[in-house]
């Protein structure tokens, strides 16, 4: 199969483009730098010169390919625009569906678990919950599965809260970088609430077989640990720090946690059983807390 990846240089899609080259299939990754497209011809990939606001780009991109796994998306920071890169990754996905319409040709896009209603287990069948934050960005669910219909196996995988492993430059690290800053490694209230987690080599292979036999319309949740204590990874982290894990009272979390505190504070642990059952994919690397206590988070 000739896939088309975009966000094919960054943590998770690196690992994607890997995985499925070793499966024998041939990769074209969107590239909108010099970088970028080494990196990729480095990895033994293809290279289309474009980027996610290009849509002209991504249409010949999916165009000429057998299958698209799309995982570009301006990740959350202080400096994002939010709702403008939920529209960003809604016109890209609506492009390249447009370009697939009526192949029968598989189509991956990525979500995330922590869009679903806190506070109990998430599962695939569950939508994405009403506040004004999930429907923002779970608005692009809607706009991939509407392909469906139009001749497109068309799958959504929701990836846990934190997807980790070597090169992680998400949540965790942040969570460690304030903790460096700020002498402790703070949790919110008593810490009880649970994150979803899954590695990234994990979540790699879920991408592959979605793309290889995923049914039109399939939500998938790219989850291996159903749900880690927040107030846990807190306690790791400072164990290698050598500071003392605290607890900061919830309504405090903003001050002290800054973009990050909205996630934080999220209870949002979610099953990947019914994925496991439909694709066989199972979970096979280290859990979250496993990968912590492993050092390579603490090195730089």
């Amino acid at each position: 199969m000739r896939v088309f990846v975009t966000g094919a240089t960054g943590f998770i899609g690196s690992a994607v483009v890997r995985e499925l080259l070793d499966a024998g299939h041939e990769v074209t990754g969107l590239a909108r730098s010099d970088s970028a497209a080494a990196a990729l011809t480095a990895a033994g990939a293809g290279v289309h010169r474009g980027a996610l606001d290009d849509l002209d780009s991504l249409r010949a991109g999916a165009a000429a390919s057998d299958g698209v796994a799309h995982l570009a998306f301006n990740n959350v920071s202080e400096s994002t625009d939010f709702a403008a890169s939920c529209l960003a990754d809604r016109n890209a996905i609506g492009a390249i569906g447009e370009a697939l319409a009526g192949s029968g040709r598989p189509f991956v896009i990525t979500s995330g678990t922590a869009l679903l209603t806190p506070g109990r287990v998430g599962t695939e069948e569950d939508p994405v919950d009403p506040g004004p934050f999930a429907r923002l960005r779970g608005a692009s669910e809607g706009v991939a599965v509407a392909f469906a219909d139009r001749g497109v196996r068309v799958s959504v995988a929701r990836l846990g809260a934190s997807v980790h492993g070597e090169g992680d430059r998400g949540f965790v690290p942040a969570l460690i970088g304030m903790a460096r800053a700020a002498g402790v490694s703070a949790y919110p209230g008593d810490g009880a609430n649970r994150w979803p987690a899954v590695h990234r080599l994990d979540a790699a292979r879920l991408f592959r077989l979605a793309l290889e036999k995923a049914p039109a319309g399939a939500i998938l949740h790219g989850v291996g640990d159903e749900g880690v204590p927040v107030r846990e990874i807190a306690e790791v982290i400072g164990r290698h720090l050598n500071v003392p894990a605290t607890s900061v009272p919830v309504e405090e979390a903003g001050a002290h946690f800054g973009f990050l505190a909205p996630f934080i504070v999220l209870d949002a642990p979610a099953s990947s059983a019914l994925t496991q059952k439909l694709l066989g994919w199972r979970p096979e690397e280290p859990g979250l807390i496993a990968d912590l206590e492993e050092g390579h988070y603490f090195t730089s």
